[in-house]
């Protein structure tokens, strides 16, 4: 058994967590993993004519009644996610209102956006449930243990959908924040998908690995058939940055995505959003919706991590946890035989 920081305080059994994948939802896949012994993630999904306060509440609702086990949540608190700020009070609410949910949600990972409005009132209103910040460059987790997170999710450019304009690999950036705050816990996100990478994070300093990709492409996870069984022939070269609706974006090519365009720069982006109308906006979410819902993959938005390059196959979430965590003290077990 492998144990981090993360698996003892979090009470889970291995340091696999399912990254949020929102608009979509995730929560089957939330179940799947924490049954497995992993920590799934309610990803916060903001699907087409769903009151998504409510959807929010419904889905964490599920989880508790399909699983004892511990499991976690994402909210997105960028600029134009305008029900962020509900939901930052609602659910510590709900949370004080079921004891189930008090005692399972236990993680609350946040991004896109500012951590403080979400630090500040869960420190108050949630103060037992680890609140962590998803963080693509040092200077930016610098801000994250500023605001007082409880941990770090270190994601590199090498991951599947929105990503930084800072373009950092997720290689050097998880070493940065192991190096500048060895104290806080860290959470490796983007290009992990096989034993070896989990391995490699763990080493690298991390206390738990985060994987979308991967989870994207098993039996369990919501997503469209056709969806998954685009990522097991894509190869690592198959995948482009353009522009989404927070900033950059990885897809796998497509025609949406090569008509699509480069990614803009950040102060155009900045401009494009204030001056978004309400059909543009609802246009350009359908793009992501199609896929999912109805598996259009050649007119939607499909994102998808370069991991892709290491998956050939749709498995089951216990399979691939438990294999991936059974492989990953193999590979550290002999590193460490090496060792004279």
């Amino acid at each position: 058994m492998i144990k981090t920081r993360i698996t003892e305080k979090f009470g889970i059994k291995y340091p696999i967590i399912s990254a949020p994948m929102g608009p979509f939802y995730t929560t089957e896949l939330a179940v799947a993993v924490s049954e497995a012994g992993g920590l799934g993630v309610v990803s916060h999904a903001t699907l087409r004519g769903k009151n998504s306060i409510k959807d929010f509440k419904e889905q964490l609702n599920y989880v508790i009644e399909h699983t004892d086990k511990p499991f976690g949540f994402n909210v997105r608190t960028a600029r134009i996610q305008t029900d962020h700020k509900v939901l930052l009070r609602k659910i510590p609410q709900w949370r004080n209102e079921n004891q189930k949910l008090r005692e399972q949600l236990i993680y609350g990972l946040t991004s896109a956006g500012s951590p403080r409005i979400a630090g500040k009132l869960w420190k108050q209103k949630a103060s037992d449930m680890y609140h962590f910040h998803v963080g693509p460059a040092l200077w930016l987790i610098d801000k994250i243990v500023e605001s007082g997170c409880d941990g770090i999710v270190a994601t590199g450019t090498e991951g599947g959908g929105h990503q930084s304009y800072e373009g950092i690999s997720t290689l050097v950036l998880v070493q940065q924040a192991a190096q500048k705050y060895p104290d806080k816990m860290l959470v490796a996100c983007g290009g992990f998908a096989s034993p070896e990478g989990i391995a490699a994070g763990l080493a690298m300093g991390a206390d738990a690995v985060a994987m979308g990709t991967r989870f994207i492409a098993s039996k369990e996870s919501e997503f469209h058939e056709n969806y998954k069984n685009l990522i097991g022939p894509a190869t690592a070269r198959d995948t482009l940055l353009t522009t989404g609706g927070f900033g950059p974006i990885r897809l796998l090519k497509n025609k949406y995505c090569l008509e699509h365009g480069k990614v803009i720069a950040k102060e155009d982006k900045i401009k494009q959003e204030l001056a978004y109308e309400i059909d543009e906006y609802l246009k350009d979410l359908y793009a992501y919706e199609v896929v999912y819902t109805e598996g259009d993959v050649e007119n939607g938005a499909i994102p998808v991590g370069q991991t892709c390059g290491l998956i050939d196959s749709i498995l089951g979430v216990d399979d691939i946890i438990s294999s991936f965590s059974h492989q990953t003290e193999k590979i550290l077990k002999d590193l460490c035989s090496r060792i004279s």
